[in-house]
This record gives C-alpha cells, structure tokens and sequence, in this order.
C-alpha cells in the first residue's frame, strides 16, 4: 500500500467524500440492486434495455465506492500555515486581481480530489495554483492559463 498515491484534501473535504460514499454504500446501491430485480422481471435480458441501463449504472457505482475508499485510506489532511498566514498553500484561499484591468478572482487551493472550480476550489495541480504557491499578498504573479499567460496581484489570502 505504501506505492498508492495521496490524496491532499481539507478535513471538510475527506468528510464530504465519507459522506458520499455512505449514501452510496446504503442507499444508492440497494436502489440499483432492486432496479435490476425489476428489469428482471422484463424478460429476455438479451434485449432488455432497463437491465442493461441498471447494470451500468450498477457498475459505475461500485466503481465509485472503490474510488472513494482508495481516496479515504490515502487522503492526507492539509494542516493550517499558522507561521505562514500571508503565503499562498494548499487549503487556503487566495484573492488576487488581474492586470492591468483589475478583475478580482477568489480561489481555494485544495487537493486534487475535492477540486470543484464552479465552487472556487482548483486543485494544487492546476497551473494557475501552481503559479501561485508560495507566492505573498502584494506578489505580481505570471500565471499560467489555457488561453495564455495573464499577470496577477495577490490582494488576499485567507
């Protein structure tokens, strides 16, 4: 086990992921389970498209629990910068402004795992967390975009 890769998360993170995989241990698999009981019903499973459906779904969510458990079992809590309050670093959030036309932005840099961008959460892989890192309030930042290079002034991190 000791190969697997980590998971960087926040604590609110992990338990969010416990959460779901509960729900999916508890409710969603015994909801796909009778599914497929009614589909059976159907008859000929050869051309039975509501078995085939509950069977995929099936499959996706078994695939899901073992996903979760893996991230669970290799998640690394991300511990608060209490000496570093003003850095930029995983699991904090990070306010800064577009140059030269001044288009605030707010991010929270987290772990790959609980990245949800239309939440305002980008993964500590992506290039713009990347650029940021280590960088302080009042930085002029290089970061690195998919449509190309922008500056940027760290106004807050939090």
């Amino acid at each position: 086990m000791a190969n697997e890769k980590q998971y960087p998360m926040t604590k609110e993170g992990k338990e969010k992921l416990e959460q779901e995989l509960e729900y999916l241990k508890t409710v969603k698999r015994k909801e796909v389970v009778e599914r497929i009981k009614i589909a059976r019903g159907f008859g000929d499973l050869s051309e039975n498209s509501e078995y085939d459906a509950a069977k995929d779904e099936q499959a996706f969510v078994e695939s899901r629990i073992q996903m979760l458990e893996t991230m669970i079992r290799n998640a690394v809590i991300i511990e608060e910068d209490k000496e570093n309050p003003d850095v930029v670093s995983l699991g904090k959030s990070v306010t800064f402004i577009e140059l030269p036309d001044g288009e605030e932005e707010t991010y929270t840099i987290v772990g790959s795992a609980e990245a949800d961008p239309f939440e305002g959460k980008i993964s500590n892989d992506s290039p713009i967390a990347k650029s940021l890192i280590g960088h302080r309030v009042g930085d002029e930042v290089t970061v690195q975009t998919p449509g190309g290079e922008m500056l940027v002034k760290i106004v807050a991190v939090k």
